[in-house]
């Protein structure tokens, strides 16, 4: 008796014959969904990257000083014992409160305790009557005294040795050991054995013994930067001085154990703790968090615990909420815009795998009707068709996870997987869904449907209008709100998706509209003489009528291409604005006081300055002798007039601000009711009578004292009386809003003196600064403009903008050139008849080309229309001044979104050259085979 074989050996494995039967192809779709699942994965990871890079570089922008958790308590109760308000400064009760204040605020941020602080610190600083000790402008140095934990960790010792306290230091104790920071002893002239006095309370003046001169291990960590006068003495202007004249501040450093000493000096000593954040911990996805971390140690449950746990009186204060805040705005401001671009791409890829499913099913169609006429049912064959896709599709997306998990570490897992797993459904659903669809009833030939004769369902129309509601819907609210409305704006995701809903529209609409040119072209197309023209023209009447697909990618590839080039390139404008504002020129060389009178040729002398033009600011000047000031520039005119000219800021006649001539009625509008001024002396006529000088104001400044001529005090104590005769919103001198310029001659010669110079040109910075010498500072324009994109925030938006877009264009190729494979087979096939019929090489590319051309130019001639209506539809939304700026520098107006004509038309008038690019090559290469296999190869298909 013969054994039987079992069935299973007798059926081969679906899955792996039909792999085996097109190991070309489930390659191919291996590779296309690895390459789309890492762009998802990578997304997202890229976001939370250069989110976390951006909010360190904030906190660290934003300096120690601000970012610390100050908590401080004032001196302890008179009514206390003498032992007991000594005991209260001493190192063991200090330390002790530490301890309960880094356990209580770890539970609300993450916390460094290597970089944070505690001590005892003098609220007044003191005049010193060394006579060593430096005056720059003749006043007297003024020194604090800080009793800081953890010198000894946090410095080297570069002189002499650490301070210390050999004895009980008490508030009678006369002399304490100290250290100062080698900055401090430079600039102050201080050394190791130097004594300093501050005066006592009731007792003898506190000499300050300095033992040792130390250097910080890590001066820009909180330890030192929290209070910077602790590591670096400032030159520090004297308030309300006319003259502007400067003094040195800084601090000298006490052992811990020596702070009861303060107890006998005027200076109000109180204890601080200084819990650091650890920038490293901190996440960008939690600012939300943070900010209501840090409000609740202010003035929430946090500060509650504090106190209950320490003392009641402690208080705290901090700028973390406020740089937390800046922060938000700029992440909000810049999320959109990114999610712009994501949706868009993420559209196109999503097309470009629902397109390689439909040219799966079509290529075996024959196949799948077969199977239907067979018996098979739908359900088996969906079935099948999903694990046959799902061996290919799931391994390569775990392969895309992966690679986007090792390139960019440090990162989210939940989106990146999320988003992996959304293109392995979708490219595990696009063929069976496919197949379902096409093969409901078991039929063996199915019915054309061409372009020119094909009519939309019932269904599609209420899809499309589906759609066009949420369109519209995302576009009013974008034009109503903006995406500058903060957090509310960035989590509106119909908002971001409003320039893909109108790329959707736009190839619903254009596939409409398609057929009417055709169908209007056939019949004149008939008369024509040669063969090629109504040929190509009939063919693309009998193109597929479902060409929505790749439609829609070419158009929301094209919308999205144009969008983020308009984007980039308005960004681009908004910086080099602002940068000229700031700077005024292309360089700036700038003092408080007067520049030496040789500075201007040895700046003139600078490779690359094209021309200097020096100007006198008078920063503290008062019109009318009232409270409020104003800065006053004296110029030259005409030197003047021909810079705003060249900057393009705020340019004007320069016979309008001479000040031999009489002043006419503003140029601008802006001047408000006639304000009537004090009589005092300006230029004069020919009789001695006083003659008002013209000045050219901003808007604020025109508004406020009108059109009659006022008097303004300068800071030397002359004043000149003035008349507005122009107004303009900006001017080269003054970076801000608020301003007068004025003809230096008619100052005097102590006013006019120049403490800027702006210069034209490429200057060479590093020469310019050495012209400078070490006096004024020295700004250049290409340098503050590059200063504008310095944040990760910032760059990383850039970077991935342009990726998400160089994507959405790389699936848009994609795309064509599945659309121009599903149909090569049966162009292939024509060529091939053609020529046994007599058609040219010549002619049979032409025929190509012609017959490509009409869905190529549809496609670009609706992408640039497409973008150029989307751009036009939302830039009254869309602000990219937060995005462009920083927001500490002045803004130069409302950067607004508009139309960069390069990125409307480049990548349309490449889609037309790639596809008859590709026209061209195919009939090349038909022609190089022979007629024959290509007629068997056409009949067998």
């Amino acid at each position: 008796m013969t054994d039987r074989i079992p069935r299973s050996r007798l059926v081969a494995p679906w899955v792996r014959t039909r792999l085996r039967a097109a190991p070309g192809a489930a390659l191919a779709l291996a590779l296309l969904v690895a390459v789309t699942a890492f762009l998802a994965a990578a997304l997202p990871r890229a976001v939370d990257r250069y989110g976390d890079a951006g909010l360190r570089r904030a906190m660290e922008a934003a300096g120690a000083d601000r970012v610390t958790v100050r908590m401080t308590a004032p001196q302890p109760a008179f009514g206390l014992s003498q032992q007991e308000r000594e005991a209260a400064l001493r190192g063991a009760a200090l330390s002790a409160y530490q301890a309960e204040i880094l356990d209580l605020t770890r539970r609300f941020l993450p916390v460094d305790p290597g970089q944070s602080s505690y001590g005892v610190r003098t609220a007044e600083d003191e005049e010193m009557s060394e006579p060593w000790l430096p005056r720059p402008d003749g006043l007297p140095a003024r020194l604090g005294l800080a009793a800081q934990h953890g010198l000894a960790e946090h410095s080297r010792l570069r002189d002499g040795r650490l301070p210390r306290t050999p004895e009980r230091v008490t508030a009678a104790t006369s002399v304490v050991e100290g250290a100062v920071t080698t900055d401090t002893a430079r600039d102050l002239n201080i050394e190791v054995g130097s004594v300093l006095r501050f005066p006592g309370v009731e007792r003898g003046p506190l000499a300050v013994r300095i033992t040792g001169v130390v250097e910080p291990r890590t001066p820009e960590g909180a330890y030192w930067s929290a209070d910077p006068l602790l590591r670096t003495p400032t030159l520090t202007v004297l308030a309300g001085d006319p003259e502007m004249r400067q003094y040195w501040k800084g601090v000298l450093l006490l052992p811990p154990d020596a702070a009861p000493a303060l107890l006998g000096t005027p200076m109000d000593p109180w204890r601080y703790w200084q819990p650091v954040p650890a920038v490293g911990d901190l996440h960008a996805h939690e600012a939300s968090r943070l900010r209501s971390a840090v409000a609740s140690l202010e003035s929430g449950p946090g500060r509650q615990r504090v106190r209950a746990a320490t003392s009641p009186d402690i208080a705290t204060s901090t700028e973390l909420d406020e740089v937390l805040a800046e922060y938000t705005r700029l992440r909000s401001a810049i999320g959109p815009m990114v999610a712009v671009a994501a949706f868009g791409t993420g559209t196109v890829a999503a097309v470009v795998l629902l397109m390689a499913g439909g040219l799966a099913a079509d290529r075996r169609r024959g196949e799948l009707t077969l199977l239907r006429a067979r018996g098979g049912s739908l359900r088996g064959l969906a079935g099948r068709l999903l694990a046959e896709t799902a061996v290919v599709v799931v391994p390569a997306a775990g392969a895309g996870l992966a690679a986007a998990w090792f390139l960019l570490p440090d990162a989210r897992p939940a989106h990146a997987v999320a988003a992996a797993a959304t293109v392995a459904v979708l490219a595990c659903l696009a063929l069976p869904l496919r197949a379902v669809a096409a093969h409901r009833a078991v039929r063996v030939h199915a019915a054309r449907e061409d372009a020119a004769t094909a009519r939309p369902s019932r269904r599609r129309t209420v899809a499309e209008l589906t759609l066009l509601a949420l369109a519209v819907g995302a576009v009013v609210a974008l034009r109503t709100r903006g995406t500058s409305d903060g957090a509310d704006a960035s989590g509106d995701q119909l908002v971001s998706l409003a320039p893909v809903l109108v790329a959707v529209i736009a190839a619903f609409v254009l596939v409409r509209l398609y057929p009417l040119p055709l169908r209007g072209l056939a019949r004149p197309a008939g008369r024509l003489r040669g063969v090629v023209g109504p040929l190509s023209l009939a063919r693309a009447g009998r193109s597929s009528g479902s060409a929505v697909l790749p439609l829609l990618a070419l158009l929301t590839a094209l919308t999205t291409a144009a969008f983020g080039g308009s984007v980039l390139t308005g960004v681009a404008e908004a910086r080099d604005r602002a940068a000229v504002l700031t700077v005024g020129a292309d360089a700036r060389v700038e003092s408080l006081h007067a520049l030496p009178s040789t500075l201007a040729e040895r700046v003139r002398g600078v490779p690359g300055v094209r021309d200097v033009t020096a100007v006198g600011i008078s920063y503290n000047a008062r019109p009318l002798d009232g409270e409020q000031t104003v800065p006053v520039a004296g110029v030259d005119p005409a030197d003047y007039a021909e810079l705003a000219r060249q900057t393009g800021v705020g340019a004007f006649d320069r016979e309008a601000l001479a000040a031999q001539r009489s002043p006419g009625p503003p140029e601008s509008a802006g001047a408000a009711k006639p304000q009537e001024s004090a009589e005092s002396p300006g230029t004069q006529d020919s009789h001695g009578s006083p003659q008002p000088v013209p000045a050219l104001a901003s808007p604020d400044v025109a508004e406020r004292y009108g059109t009659r001529p006022f008097l303004v005090r300068m800071e030397d104590g002359s004043s000149v009386t003035v008349r507005i005769a122009l107004v303009r919103e900006r001017t080269p001198a003054v970076s801000g809003a608020v301003f007068l310029v004025v003809d230096r001659s008619a100052l005097s010669a102590r006013a006019a003196r120049p403490t800027a110079l702006l210069a034209t040109g490429a200057p060479d910075g590093a020469a310019l600064r050495r012209a400078a010498g070490t006096g004024p500072t020295v700004q250049i324009r290409a340098e503050e403009r590059a200063g504008y994109v310095d944040s990760p925030l910032q760059s990383g938006a850039e970077r991935v903008y342009t990726a998400a877009v160089a994507a959405g264009a790389g699936y848009a190729v994609l795309a064509l050139l599945l659309t121009l494979l599903r149909a090569a087979p049966e162009r292939a096939a024509l060529l091939a008849r053609l020529r046994t019929m007599g058609l040219t090489r010549a002619q049979g590319r032409r025929l190509l080309v012609l017959e490509s051309l009409p869905q190529s130019l549809l496609a670009a001639l609706g992408g640039t229309l497409t973008a150029w209506a989307t751009i036009r539809l939302l830039a009254p939304g869309i602000d990219l001044t937060t995005i462009a700026v920083p927001a500490t520098t002045s803004p130069p107006g409302r950067a607004a979104l508009h139309t960069d004509w390069v990125s409307l038309l480049v990548p349309a008038l490449v889609v037309v050259a790639l596809t008859v690019g590709i026209a061209v090559a195919q009939a090349w290469w038909t022609s190089r085979r022979g007629s024959v296999r290509e007629l068997r190869v056409g009949d067998a298909r």
